[in-house]
This record gives C-alpha cells, sequence and structure tokens, in this order.
C-alpha cells in the first residue's frame, strides 16, 4: 500500500500526481467512485475514494477486510484492484474499468430477458468467479445485479465491491447479516447463523432467472423462496 503525505494527494483534481480524476460514477455514505485517467499511460480506470474521517470502528474494519480480500482474489471474472494509495485523510482503490454497465442495467435493457445461450456464457463467468473466491475462503456477502460489471468489448462479466466480504474457515457459521434484502438467502433474512458458501447459491437462482426471464416475467423473487422451502 502506497503511502504519500496530505498534501501531495489531490492536487488540482489529481491523486498523487498519478491519477487525474474525472467523471462520477457512483456514491455512497463516505465514498464515491470516479473515472480517472493515468497520467502517463492514459489508462482509464475506476477510483474508490473513501473519506477516512468518516469511519467508524465497524466501516473500518469492513474497509481493511475489502482490500484484504481483492488483494487475495486474482480471477478473469473479478475486477482487478490495481494499486492502493494511502494519505491522511483518504483511501484510493485503483481498480479496473467497465465499459457496459452494470448487470442491473443491462437486463433492464433487455427487458425480456436474453437467449439461453447469451445468459449461460454470462451466469457461467460469474459462478466461476464466486467459486474461486469461496476455494479461497472468501465469501463476497453483497451479491446482487448491480455488484457485475460488464466489459463490453471483451464480453465478459465480473464481480466487484467486496465492501462486506470475510474470510472463513471450512464449516464454520457466519452471524453478521449484511448486503442487500433483495438478494440475501433465506437464512440470512431470518437473522439465522450461516454457512459462507451456501447463501451464494440463493444469488445463483436471482441471477439465473433474470437473465433469461427479464424483469417482467410473472418469476418473483418471493416465488424464489417458496420454492427453496
Amino acid at each position: 500500500m502506497a503511502k504519500y503525505p496530505q498534501n501531495s494527494t489531490l492536487k488540482d483534481g489529481q491523486i498523487a500526481g498519478l491519477y487525474d480524476l474525472q467523471e462520477t460514477l457512483g456514491c455512497g455514505h463516505f465514498a464515491v467512485v470516479k473515472v480517472a485517467r493515468h497520467v502517463f499511460t492514459g489508462e482509464r480506470v475506476a477510483v474508490k475514494v473513501i473519506d477516512k474521517t468518516k469511519l467508524d470502528e465497524i466501516s473500518r474494519a469492513h474497509l481493511f477486510k475489502e482490500v484484504r480480500c481483492m488483494k487475495l482474489v486474482q480471477h478473469p471474472n473479478v475486477v482487478r484492484l490495481y494499486e492502493v494509495i494511502d494519505t491522511q485523510t483518504k483511501l484510493y482503490l485503483v481498480q479496473e474499468l467497465g465499459d457496459g454497465g452494470d448487470m442491473y442495467e443491462y437486463i433492464m435493457n433487455h427487458e425480456q430477458g436474453l437467449s439461453e445461450d447469451k445468459a449461460r456464457h454470462y451466469f457461467q463467468q460469474i459462478v466461476l468467479a464466486i467459486d474461486y473466491c469461496h476455494k479461497l475462503h472468501i465469501v463476497h456477502r453483497d451479491l446482487k445485479l448491480e455488484n457485475v460489471i460488464f466489459f463490453k468489448s471483451l464480453d465478459v462479466a465480473k464481480l466487484t465491491d467486496f465492501g462486506f466480504s470475510n474470510k472463513f474457515s471450512p464449516g464454520q457459521k457466519l452471524d453478521t447479516s449484511c448486503g442487500s434484502l433483495a438478494y440475501s438467502a433465506p437464512e440470512v433474512l431470518l437473522g439465522d447463523s450461516y454457512e459462507a458458501p451456501a447463501v451464494g447459491k440463493f444469488f445463483f437462482v436471482i441471477i439465473d432467472l433474470r437473465l433469461i426471464f427479464g424483469f417482467k416475467s410473472c418469476v418473483s423473487i418471493s416465488s424464489c423462496c417458496s420454492t427453496l422451502h
């Protein structure tokens, strides 16, 4: 992790003199994601800018886990973390920049669903990414359509945003309820302890249905829950 003095970090929209910050892609409670361009190579990247002054103890712990897990995960279907730039008040996570939006936007533009071949193509990539994480004993814990990014030029989907990720031991059950309710497995919604790899299987059901049937289908998440029960 590269450390820089505060006065050399964010000056005239630059990060440590290495990246020019450009348009904003999204923002949260204590972080904003921006497009940036490398000053020397011209490469465009996504930069998650985290305001450390707004972090409480729990948020700091999540941030530490996010960086640790992203450094461990090196897979063709996981957004790559290029580098981490640390300053007195900010932390910059420099990552790959997708050119095709996220899966939620993609499906909204294909309301009737995709062909089975196309759906299978993207579904397999996501399964491979999550399976790889689980083999490293890393659980994502915020699997949702918005956290799957498309690289249109490569025809590839990649998993991103490891803000709620954590390491787990085989056979160990986790207790923390986190992530988006609409994509949570039943045991998480009920507040029960859960096995880390198992909760990802519920996301597989949802994403498979959405890819094939689209958002206008009669199949709902509630019916998925009924099927699982």
